[in-house]
C-alpha cells in the first residue's frame, strides 16, 4: 500500500535546485501518481540526457496505474561543462535518493532505465533491493572503437561532437565529454565482476538499429545477471538506441513488454484477492 502523504511534493527540492543550475523545464526531474497507486517506478534516463525521455514511459506506466518518479543525473540537463566535472558515484547517489524517496511512500519499487541509465539501477540493487528492473538497451560496451580509451583521450579531445535535431538539442548535450564516457568505464569496471550477485527479475530490450551501444555486450550482461527471472526481447533494426523516443517506430510494442512485465510481477506479489 502507499503510505500516507502525497507523492508529488518527493522532488520540490530537487526541481528547485536544477532550476537554480539553468535546467529547463521541461528537463527538470519529475514526479507522477494516479490515484490509488499501489507501486512506484523509479525512471533514470541516459548519458548526457534528462528526464525528458523517460516522459513517455512515465505516461504509459501511469496509465497502468503506477507512479513514477525521474531522477536528474548531475550534470546533466545544464552545461557539458558541468557533466565533465562529475563522477559516476554522484550519478549513483542520485538514483539512490530517488529509491529511497519512493521507498518513503511505496512498499513496492521497480526500476525503469535507459542506456546508462540501466547500469546505475543495476548498481542500485547491489544497495537496495527493488522489485524488478527494466533495462532499455543496456550494455557493457559502447561501439565506438575509441571509447575505452576516454580517459586519456579526455586530455586531448574533451568533447565528442554529435549531430542533433532542433528538438534533440534541446534535452541531450550536443558536446559529449569524454570525462563522462571515462566515467562510464570506471562504472562498468566497477559493475561487471559483481552481475551475478544481482538476482531481482529482469526485463531487457535492444533494438538491432542501434548506433551507440553493442548490444551483444547488452546480451552477455543479462546472461551474466544472477536472478531465475530473466526476459530478454531484440526487436529489428527500425528500432533505435532510445527506444522510449518517438524516432523509435516499435515503442508501442516496447510499452506493451513492460507494461506485460511489470504487470505479471504486481499479479505474484499482490493476487486479486488481497487487494479487496
Amino acid at each position: 500500500m502507499a503510505k500516507s502523504g502525497g507523492v508529488m511534493e518527493l522532488l520540490t527540492e530537487e526541481r528547485e535546485r536544477s532550476r537554480q543550475a539553468g535546467v529547463r523545464e521541461d528537463d527538470l526531474p519529475f514526479v507522477s501518481a494516479p490515484a490509488g497507486a499501489t507501486a512506484a517506478v523509479l525512471l533514470v534516463h541516459g548519458f548526457s540526457a534528462t528526464p525528458w525521455e523517460m516522459r513517455p514511459l512515465a505516461a504509459e506506466l501511469g496509465a497502468r496505474g503506477f507512479a513514477c518518479l525521474a531522477v536528474r543525473l548531475p550534470g546533466h540537463g545544464t552545461t557539458p561543462e558541468d557533466l565533465a566535472a562529475r563522477r559516476w558515484e554522484e550519478w549513483l547517489g542520485a538514483v539512490i535518493h530517488g529509491h529511497d524517496l519512493l521507498a518513503s511512500r511505496f512498499s513496492r519499487i521497480y526500476g525503469a532505465g535507459l542506456s546508462t541509465g540501466t547500469l546505475l539501477l543495476l548498481a542500485l540493487a547491489r544497495q537496495r533491493r527493488p522489485a524488478g528492473l527494466v533495462l532499455l538497451s543496456p550494455y557493457l560496451r559502447l561501439r565506438h572503437r575509441l571509447a575505452p580509451y576516454a580517459g586519456w583521450l579526455r586530455y586531448l579531445k574533451p568533447y565528442q561532437e554529435r549531430p542533433l535535431s532542433e528538438n534533440e538539442a534541446n534535452h541531450y548535450y550536443q558536446r559529449r565529454p569524454l570525462a563522462g564516457v571515462h566515467q562510464i568505464n570506471r562504472l562498468l569496471r566497477d559493475l561487471a565482476p559483481r552481475l551475478a550477485e544481482i538476482t531481482l527479475p529482469v526485463l531487457a530490450i535492444h533494438g538491432e538499429g542501434d548506433q551507440t551501444i553493442d548490444i551483444d555486450s547488452g546480451r552477455i550482461l543479462v546472461e551474466r545477471l544472477g536472478g531465475s527471472v530473466k526476459v530478454y526481447e531484440r526487436l529489428g533494426p527500425e528500432a533505435p538506441h532510445v527506444l522510449t523516443g518517438a524516432g523509435n517506430p516499435l515503442r508501442e510494442a516496447v510499452f506493451d513488454l513492460i507494461g506485460k512485465f511489470l504487470g505479471e510481477l504486481e499479479a505474484q506479489r499482490c493476487p486479486p484477492e488481497s487487494r479487496k
